[in-house]
């Protein structure tokens, strides 16, 4: 890669008068530290019992032999495939092309269950859906279904918990539970599709057209999709493989983001897969990202946009940043203009930043900005030549927006309750 002058750009020593800063902190829990005393960062999943083998998980071949393994001709896994990812469904009655003295152990070999539905919370407007699913050993994650004007997006997760130990974060409060396989990656999407396809976001024949289905992803639910990588790269390829074999979506529409693991990133620039990069920044200093992103420790703010810049080269995609607008924390005009400083030095045309108000909590040090500080900050990104775009704060009123899946003690009781 070839150096790209820098801008030198010097913080203030204090923020100007008006202007205070708050520094992060934990609110109604504690923070696990390593033994040094700095935030704990979970980068391996620990041990667990890895959920049933599914469809899948196993390439085209490899179902094709598990089929064959059932006492079943190989041309039985198209035709499941068939089911599972152009219908969304892997229930035995549905597929009648299949014989129906095999039927039952058929689908138990190649289809087990691995999402359980616990709750799904609604916004009034029935526009976005919440789903709590629980996991074949009791883990709970969740996923978030969004109608947009054009467009149906699913927020994904990617791991039970999260080990990133961001301080403002709900999903990361109790630590990495443990990494999602590819096909619970991959069910959440199924199943999001079978509600669309039954009307549960609004009637597909009153608001858009017969066979609707998730048209957008965007890896920002539970976890740190990098962290769990292969797994996540796996279930990408299924989403853009062509139906039968696969989603059959546009890698265009699939989006995956990142606290900043800068291995991961390069690794990602070079898998040829079309995929939108975001990465989650938050801060455009070391001195407060080093509190907010605990990861900023191993991997600085410099070195992470260096590898966000090398995705865009090396793809032609451009970048997103995300930036999570916190009220006297992060919000400054002079960090606007240091954030816009910083991605000038590396080149135009390669990003584009969506701050997001944070979502409130009264009373809490953790608050949206205020409206006319939001503005000012777009403002200046504006200004200087960075597109920017306020994003929409979707779900917040179901705890289903940025920074707030969390499995509550309420969650695990209506989990336990099932059995």
């Amino acid at each position: 890669m070839t150096e790209t002058p820098r801008t030198r750009v010097t913080r203030p020593a204090t923020a100007p008068a008006g202007t205070p800063q708050v520094r992060p902190a934990t609110e109604g829990w504690t923070q696990k530290k390593d033994a040094e005393g700095r935030p704990l960062l979970q980068f391996a999943s620990p041990k667990r019992g890895k959920p049933p083998v599914h469809l899948a998980d196993l390439t085209p071949a490899e179902r094709i032999e598990k089929v064959k393994e059932l006492g079943l001709p190989g041309f039985r896994a198209k035709q499941l495939a068939t089911h599972y990812f152009t219908h969304y469904t892997s229930d035995p009655a549905a597929m009648t092309d299949l014989p129906a003295a095999q039927r039952e152990e058929l689908i138990a070999g190649m289809l087990p269950p691995l999402l359980t539905e616990v709750r799904r919370l609604e916004t009034d407007r029935g526009d976005t859906i919440k789903f709590l699913w629980r996991l074949h050993d009791g883990a709970l994650v969740e996923s978030v279904l969004m109608r947009y004007p054009g467009r149906i997006t699913l927020c994904v997760s990617s791991q039970a918990g999260c080990g990133m130990n961001c301080p403002f974060c709900a999903t990361g409060q109790a630590g990495l539970t443990r990494n999602m396989s590819t096909a619970e990656i991959i069910e959440q999407i199924v199943r999001a599709n079978r509600v669309i396809a039954d009307g549960g976001l609004g009637d597909p024949r009153r608001v858009g057209h017969e066979g609707e289905r998730v048209t957008n992803i965007v890896f920002m639910g539970m976890g740190e999709p990098l962290a769990n990588y292969k797994r996540v790269l796996d279930a990408v390829r299924i989403m853009v493989a062509p139906q039968p074999e696969g989603l059959g979506m546009s890698a265009r529409g699939i989006t995956v983001s990142t606290v900043g693991l800068v291995p991961a990133i390069r690794k990602l620039a070079d898998e040829d897969i079309p995929v939108t990069f975001a990465l989650s920044l938050h801060a455009p200093d070391d001195e407060l990202r080093d509190e907010l992103i605990p990861v900023n420790s191993r991997w600085k703010v410099d070195e992470a946009l260096d590898a966000a810049r090398e995705y865009f080269e090396k793809t032609g995609r451009r970048v997103s940043i995300e930036y999570a607008l916190i009220k006297d924390m992060n919000d400054h005009p002079w960090r606007a203009d240091l954030l816009a400083d910083k991605l000038n030095a590396r080149g135009r045309g390669w990003v584009h930043v969506n701050p997001i108000p944070l979502n409130p909590t009264p009373g809490s040090i953790w608050t949206a900005s205020e409206r006319d500080v939001q503005d000012e900050f777009v403002r200046r990104l504006n200004d200087a030549g960075i597109p920017t775009t306020l994003r929409d704060t979707r779900g917040k009123e179901i705890d289903g927006a940025c920074g707030q899946l969390v499995a509550t003690t309420e969650d695990e009781a209506a989990a336990a309750a099932m059995g």
